[in-house]
């Protein structure tokens, strides 16, 4: 039996899908995967054993030169790679227009979500197969459901299992080192941590005898990096890495510090240690899922809003470190100071550092 996979983006929406693979692949022996996905992230798919063949498509950057993809021939043999194999079934774990048009194109009879729960219900007309997922749960549960109800088989609801072998990211796993990882970078204005609260996280990281990593993915995020290092002797940033490099890195730290990202929900896929601030988004439905995870929420009377900008238009809120005051924006994060934040991070790792000594015999 054969499945197409169609899960394009965003990072952490694809990773969100991997324990719904594993829960396939262990529950239906003769099944085989195949994927599609953004040619950004063509490196996640292949990290699961259950995978065959990815193929990369680029709706981002196609959409802002559609004629000049047309005409160059890519989008044909995108076309082309899709329809080389017929499928038992197509898949559509994404619920976008984009991911049922991609569906429909595919050889194989699609299912997808019902047009109640799915989160753009003009996909549906893509469908042949619809299934209603219940909203109220969190995306890695929404899509092992649909997983389980597509290929019929009862859904384990007591373990977890992301799936990816850590051999197809590295030869040799890094050592942990005394190293925290700032994951800073975030697509929406509103997810933003301020950067004075990430300074001032750096020198806190320093007093305690820790360096501090920082990653980032494009120049806006290259340029907060630099600020941050600024402010403290042990900030490194890094060069600009792939995803297996991300991956290396981040399986070499004590724990890992986070805004809503993407490469949060992939620590957690790698089982390590995250503190990740949340102010705009729900981490009941869309959080960092798995062991050692500390969501940070704020109280702020507006949160979460789930706008991508934040709108917030009443009295100011500030904040000061180095006797200089400045204005907390996006205000929901006042709640969550660098203080409160290390705190956590300190208790992570000292958790972490009890299971390590107990699967050593330590």
């Amino acid at each position: 039996m054969r499945i197409l996979i169609v899960k394009v983006s965003s990072m952490g929406d694809i990773i969100h899908t991997l324990p719904a693979l594993t829960d396939a692949f262990h529950a239906k022996k003769d099944v085989y995967f195949d994927w599609v996905v953004e040619e950004a992230f063509t490196e996640i798919p292949g990290w699961h054993p259950a995978v065959d063949r990815v193929i990369p498509v680029a709706f981002r950057r196609w959409r802002q030169a559609p004629y000049r993809a047309w005409r160059s021939g890519e989008f044909q043999e995108f076309r082309k790679n899709l329809q080389q194999q017929p499928y038992d079934l197509v898949l559509d774990a994404q619920g976008l227009i984009k991911s049922g048009v991609i569906s429909a194109l595919a050889r194989g009879q699609v299912a997808g979500q019902s047009k109640n729960t799915i989160r753009e219900p003009l996909a549906t007309l893509f469908y042949d197969r619809v299934y209603t997922i219940p909203w109220q749960q969190h995306a890695v549960e929404r899509v092992r459901a649909l997983f389980a109800q597509a290929l019929d088989y009862p859904r384990d609801r007591t373990s977890c299992d992301y799936g990816i072998d850590l051999g197809r990211i590295t030869n040799k796993l890094p050592a942990k080192d005394n190293t925290v990882v700032f994951l800073h970078g975030t697509s929406w204005d509103s997810k933003k941590w301020p950067g004075q609260y990430w300074q001032q996280l750096a020198r806190l990281a320093g007093r305690g005898g820790f360096r501090v990593k920082v990653l980032w993915g494009n120049q806006e995020e290259l340029r907060c990096a630099r600020v941050i290092a600024e402010a403290a002797a042990n900030v490194e940033v890094q060069d600009r890495l792939s995803l297996n490099g991300v991956a290396s890195v981040l399986l070499s730290a004590r724990a890992i510090v986070a805004v809503d990202t993407g490469l949060a929900h992939l620590a957690a896929a790698l089982d390590l240690p995250v503190v990740a601030i949340y102010g705009a988004s729900n981490p009941a439905l869309t959080g960092t899922y798995g062991r050692e995870q500390v969501h940070l929420k704020s109280s702020f009377g507006c949160s979460p809003c789930l706008n991508k900008k934040c709108r917030y238009r009443g009295a100011s809120v500030t904040s000061h470190y180095d006797d200089k005051v400045f204005q907390v924006r996006p205000p929901c994060y006042s709640d969550n100071p660098p203080e409160l934040v290390w705190e956590q991070i300190m208790a992570l790792m000292k958790g972490d550092k009890a299971r390590l000594d107990s699967l050593s015999g330590g």
